[in-house]
């Protein structure tokens, strides 16, 4: 009993703890509005639903997280954990999501995106309140409960509202500084700024910051420009203009007073600037007074008038363009002939050469009188000049000289002739005027003391062309021509033909004859004949025609090869032919001799071959020595082998010898055990007839075969 008391309770604690089992069903996170305005608060909420196995408490550990990263952590034993946050920005927009651990167990929430609408107001501070015409206005404006990237807007409200604004994007900070010069006419400068933010939740605008004042102070006044001079002024009378100006305070300005863009007259420290002169009528305009402090500057102006005193006077001349030796008569006149002392001057130089104080002037003209003349009137200080008139006096031409630019007097067909023409004495402008034969090719005026130059392309083959030039200038009488000149007009030379008799074979030791020939060409022409690869010329020689023939005597195997010819005239370009090429053969000699030698070697080898065919045809019949060298042999061997009644056969057998001294050998040395015993039935002789002219000796053969007492 006491062993099963004791495993019961050992028991019991293995029971206990199976009894505090858990298991998390769900974790949730809210918030009352996932759409918060900025300023105000975001409540989170992170709830757990958990099952147990009993009736126990549990530890919970809450972590919010935002975008992913730790925001908050806490513990509970209560199934829910709050997180506030408060005043909620835009920076605070994002995904939230929240995690429960509880007896080693975890599990987390779904995302929860919240979004805050709006930014916080900026604000706006001038670095300096009060400023000075010329100065700059820095202003900062900052969120600084908001992080970055910002862009701010800076805007100068107007008085009459309108808006000039800057833009500057701060990526890492969350304040940003500009500067806005001060302009002319500023007084109280009004600015606020306005931040905006783009981001991945979207894009926000703040409201516009505080209004920030800014006085500007005026270093100077507005310039007062004055004259000082009567309202009605007079050619003669003198003119004050004054402009002056209040400063503030001690400044370093600069006024100045100018008419149109010329500066009349300026100063530097102080407050007021006079322009005095005699009024003339180049007077009369507007003036201007600007006063100028740094970037600071303010401007007035006036209108003067200057009535004319007495008109400006008039010079005329007899004639503008004279010969050498005519008369010139000027005279000087002035409208309402009012009492001046008047002047005939001429120029150069600058300041001019009085020629007579008088208003009419008289002078027989050389060439140094051309130049320009003016008549100056004074009265009461103010004077006054003319018009300038230009008097031109002409001296004549010379006669012109003309020349070729390269010097020389031929040309080449094609190319452009360059003459030149030019008189050495006369007054420019000067026309020259090119004639080829009686037509007129071309006129030039030159402006200086230098020649015209022509162009004249040779297009067609005259052999001879003449040119002459004509000069002429603004003198009455003046027109002169030069010599004439002929011009050789050269025709290169062309179509170049190459050829040989006999064509393109020559017999070794002939002679061939090479003619070369061009098509056109200005003579005379120089031809050379060339053999391929060789730089002397084997023919050269110049010809009062268009061709030319060179024989070349006893051509050889080494003259063997390709020819070509050059021609060329005074038109300095070479023309050249296309390749000849010439070969050698024997000479008729030479076939002969080669001929009679193939005869001779044929008719030597034929003997040979016949001898030989001969000498083998007897080696094929030797029976022919054995039938003796008459008639009368041949009877009687026939009776003698007719009364033995026995015929016997010559033929090679086994102990055949073929020789030509001894072509007969006995029975006995071929004797066998066969022979012996063979019977004779028959012999057989064959006859052939010999050669009559040949030795009956020789060429003999002797085939015996059969009965013993053969001989």
């Amino acid at each position: 009993m006491y062993f099963a008391v004791l495993m019961i309770l050992l028991h019991c604690p293995s029971l206990k703890a199976q009894d505090n089992v858990i298991t998390i069903n769900k974790v949730e996170l809210t918030v009352p509005s996932p759409k918060v305005k900025n300023g105000k608060s975001i409540e989170l909420t992170c709830i757990v639903d958990i099952s147990k196995s009993a009736s126990f408490q549990i530890q919970h550990a809450f972590s919010f997280y935002k975008d992913d990263s730790p925001l908050y952590n806490t513990t509970s034993e209560q199934d829910r954990a709050r997180y506030k946050i408060f005043p909620a920005r835009f920076a605070d927009s994002g995904s939230y999501k929240c995690s429960v651990e509880a007896s080693g167990k975890s599990k987390s929430s779904n995302d929860l995106v919240v979004q805050v609408k709006g930014l916080s107001q900026p604000k706006l501070t001038a670095l300096k309140t009060e400023v000075t015409e010329g100065e700059v206005v820095t202003l900062r404006c900052e969120e600084p409960e908001e992080k970055p990237p910002f862009i701010f807007l800076f805007n100068k409200i107007s008085p009459n509202q309108q808006l000039q604004a800057k833009k500057k994007q701060e990526l890492k900070e969350n304040f940003a500084s500009v500067d806005f010069p001060v302009e002319e006419g500023d007084r109280i400068l009004r600015f606020h700024c306005i931040v905006t933010v783009n981001s991945a939740v979207g894009f926000e605008k703040s409201e516009a910051s505080n209004i920030t004042l800014v006085t500007v102070v005026e270093p100077f006044s507005h310039p007062k420009l004055t004259s000082k001079s009567p309202w009605n002024v007079t050619e003669g009378d003198r003119i004050d203009i004054v402009c002056t100006t209040i400063l503030a305070r001690k400044y370093e300005i600069e006024i100045l007073i100018q008419k149109d863009r010329r500066i009349l007259n300026s100063t530097r420290g102080q407050n007021s600037l006079t322009y005095s002169a005699i009024a003339t009528m180049e007077d009369n305009g507007n003036y201007t007074c600007k006063v100028e402090l740094g970037r600071v500057s303010k401007t007035t102006s006036m209108n003067l008038v200057v009535e004319e005193l007495f008109a400006k006077p008039i010079l005329t001349p007899s004639l503008t363009d004279l010969d050498e030796n005519q008369r010139l008569s000027l005279w000087c006149h002035i409208n309402g002939s009012p009492k001046a002392n008047v002047s005939i001057i001429k120029r150069p130089p600058k300041n001019g050469t009085l020629l007579k104080t008088s208003s009419n002037f008289t002078i027989q003209v050389q060439v140094n009188d051309t130049g320009s003349y003016v008549c100056r009137a004074e009265i009461k200080g103010i004077i006054k000049e003319s018009n300038p008139v230009q008097i031109t006096v002409y001296a004549p031409v010379s006669e012109p000289v003309l020349s070729v630019a390269n010097l020389s007097t031929e040309m080449v067909l094609g190319e452009t002739l360059m003459l030149r023409c030019q008189s050495m004495s006369g007054t420019p402008p000067i026309n020259y005027t090119l004639f080829r034969g009686n037509r007129l090719i071309h006129t030039i005026t030159v402006f200086n003391n230098t020649y015209a130059e022509f162009r004249d392309k040779q297009t067609k083959l005259n052999n001879l062309r003449e040119y002459r030039c004509e000069a002429s200038n603004r003198h009455a009488y003046a027109k002169r021509s030069s010599y004439k000149m002929n011009i050789t007009v050269i025709a290169p030379v062309r179509n170049i033909s190459f050829g040989s008799l006999p064509h393109g074979e020559v017999e070794d030791g002939g002679n061939i004859n090479f003619l070369c020939i061009v098509g056109e060409g200005s003579l005379p022409i120089n031809f050379r004949i060339f053999k391929e690869n060789d730089q002397k010329p084997l023919f050269n020689e110049s010809k009062m025609e268009t061709r030319v023939l060179w024989q070349k005597e006893s051509f050889s195997k080494q003259d063997a090869g390709k020819y070509f010819c050059e021609a060329s005239n005074r038109a300095r370009a070479t023309v050249r032919s296309n390749l000849l090429t010439v070969k050698v053969i024997l000479a008729s000699w030479q076939k002969g001799f080669i001929a009679l030698f193939v005869l001779a070697v044929i008719a030597i080898a034929a003997s040979g071959f016949w001898w030989y065919w001969h000498k083998k045809e007897k080696g094929k019949h030797p029976s022919m020595e054995m039938s003796g060298s008459t008639a009368a042999t041949n009877s009687t061997s026939e009776k003698q082998a007719s009364g033995q009644n026995h015929y016997t056969e010559f033929y090679p057998g086994p102990g055949y010898i073929e020789d030509s001294e001894n072509p007969v050998k006995s029975a006995d040395e071929n004797k066998g055990p066969d022979h012996e015993s063979a019977e004779v039935e028959y012999t057989e002789v064959e006859v052939s007839t010999p050669d009559p002219y040949k030795d009956s000796g020789e060429n003999r053969h002797s085939r015996i075969e059969g009965s013993p007492d053969a001989t």
